[in-house]
């Protein structure tokens, strides 16, 4: 190794004489490669696809200095190989999406080279001579990680803080970090791939929303994927946020190596005790940033600020956000204006269309069971959506819990046997579609056909007070690039449909 890395620890040290391989060249791996080329570092560029977007992103970092890019049939598939293409390599910086257990990852642990996560780089550089260096929150949970980070993001606005939602919610870390004013607050979504590089943050503020099995196929088992998930508490210096109603986050915080006077901050959705964020009537209180919390509560918002009707999940949502950013000094009235202002992300239980009286709902952001048992439990009776890639995940307890709100199934994706297995189990009277697996014209692969097909299904067998809710618990990669071209395939369908039968307005 040619470089102390202790020695990297802002934007101006010397990264000059770095030798770094990155791995992907999608966006997180791109707004790496682009950072690191501005550092002056060394960059070598790896990815097993060459489509169009892929040879475009290469052309564009081999312009700015990265020093090559290898694509498709060039990619190298071992780091040795790499090695002996860039002579030297002194870290492997990963795209989130890249498994441990890929051959170059494996073969950069076997031959002692450190590998970093995006958000380990970022944390590194984030701290500029002549800029502000914003404040970091991060939260993490298998479900509701979006919506909590944009519910942050407008709360600490409403406070007039420079505040911005990154990571894993779309924009790379390292882009707010090369904005040319900086920000205040960095309020930084990370998913598990992410926790899994990441070595050494120090966040004002952690959360671990919630956990339910998800990506057990990439972590190799829940044990792995909990392991990583409760990194996000360690170095935590104000406070650590867990969830009451889930003891596993708790659990988690006490196991937790965070910096001296960190403080355990409890959400719920029932009356809060002392240190907590919870409910009383219908409204959110605020019983731990406060001096007198032993006898009194602060008033943070009433659920009506959040919208109408207000689902359990979405009051979690909000107390778990309010939390974040109590923590670095949000008042409580920039709580509420937050929250009034705030625009719930799509796709996301989202009403799309109401006609014959029947509701319909673009949940596609539902992609694991965790998800859609907040939808199920939002709607009764529901002709469900569902299906895709499953993930190793379980639908037993799903279909247990909501079968009594379910008066049809359709079913989509390609990975259908757990679903239908818990749906025959637990939900034997509840009819079962997949009508388009015999209609020759329609492709599986075809994910708009097949969705064109699905809603014309779903207008069929509704009826007035019913809703039709898309809310797949799987991931779309089957039949869709991802869940947002799920879920528009969904409510263009529903346009398409409202068409056909010359509905007033289409």
């Amino acid at each position: 190794m040619s470089v102390n890395l202790d020695t990297l620890t802002s934007w101006d040290a010397d990264w000059s004489q770095l030798s770094v391989v990155v791995t992907g060249i999608g966006v997180t791996g791109f707004a790496v490669a682009d950072t690191l080329a501005e550092l002056g570092a060394s960059v070598l560029v790896i990815d097993s696809l060459k489509n169009d977007h892929n040879r475009q992103a290469a052309d564009t970092l081999r312009i700015v200095g990265v020093k090559d890019v290898l694509l498709g049939d060039e990619f190298v598939t071992g780091l040795p190989d790499a090695a002996a293409i860039d002579n030297k390599i002194d870290v492997v910086i990963t795209s989130p999406g890249w498994r441990p257990d890929h051959p170059v990852l494996q073969a950069a642990q076997s031959a002692d080279i450190p590998v970093w996560g995006d958000v380990e780089f970022a944390w590194r550089v984030r701290q500029r001579a002549g800029k502000r260096t914003a404040k970091w929150v991060v939260l993490t949970g298998t479900n509701g990680k979006t919506t909590v980070a944009t519910m942050a993001e407008s709360m600490a606005r409403a406070q007039g803080l420079d505040a911005v939602a990154v990571g894993n919610v779309g924009t790379p870390i390292l882009d707010a970090i090369r904005f040319p004013d900086g920000f205040d607050l960095l309020i930084v979504e990370l998913s598990s791939f992410q926790l899994h590089w990441i070595h050494h943050i120090e966040p004002e503020a952690s959360v671990v929303l919630n956990l339910a099995e998800d990506h057990l196929d990439w972590h190799g088992g829940f044990e792995h994927y909990v392991a990583d998930k409760a990194k996000i508490y360690e170095n935590t210096r104000i406070a650590a946020v867990y969830n009451d109603e889930e003891p596993k986050t708790m659990r988690m915080v006490e196991e937790a190596d965070v910096i001296e006077g960190c403080r355990a901050i409890g959400f719920t959705t029932d009356t809060p005790q002392r240190s907590m964020v919870g409910v009383v009537d219908d409204l959110l209180v605020d019983r731990a940033f406060l001096t007198q919390r032993g006898t009194q509560a602060l008033e943070l918002a009433h659920f009506a600020d959040i919208g109408s009707p207000t689902p359990k999940h979405m009051v979690s949502n909000a107390l778990a956000a309010a939390a974040l950013v109590r923590a670095v000094g949000v008042e409580p009235a920039a709580v509420q204006a937050g929250l009034r202002t705030y625009e719930p992300e799509p796709h996301r239980i989202q009403s799309v269309a109401h006609f014959h009286d029947v509701l319909w709902v673009d949940d596609s952001k539902g992609t694991n069971p965790h998800a859609t048992d907040a939808a199920l439990a939002t709607y009764d009776p529901i002709i469900w959506i569902v299906g895709g890639l499953t993930k190793g995940a379980s639908y037993e307890e799903l279909v247990k819990t909501h079968k009594d709100h379910l008066k049809s199934v359709i079913l989509i994706g390609t990975d259908q046997a757990p679903i239908t297995t818990a749906l025959q189990r637990h939900a034997p009277a509840v009819p079962v579609h997949c009508d388009y697996l015999q209609d020759t014209t329609v492709e599986v692969a075809n994910g708009p056909a097949v969705m064109q097909h699905v809603v014309h299904l779903a207008h069929q067998l509704a009826d007035a007070g019913d809703t039709v809710l898309l809310s797949p618990a799987a991931a779309s990669m089957d039949q869709f690039p991802n869940y947002n071209a799920r879920g528009d395939a969904f409510t263009e369908a529903i346009a398409a449909l409202l068409a056909d039968i010359n509905y007033p307005g289409y």
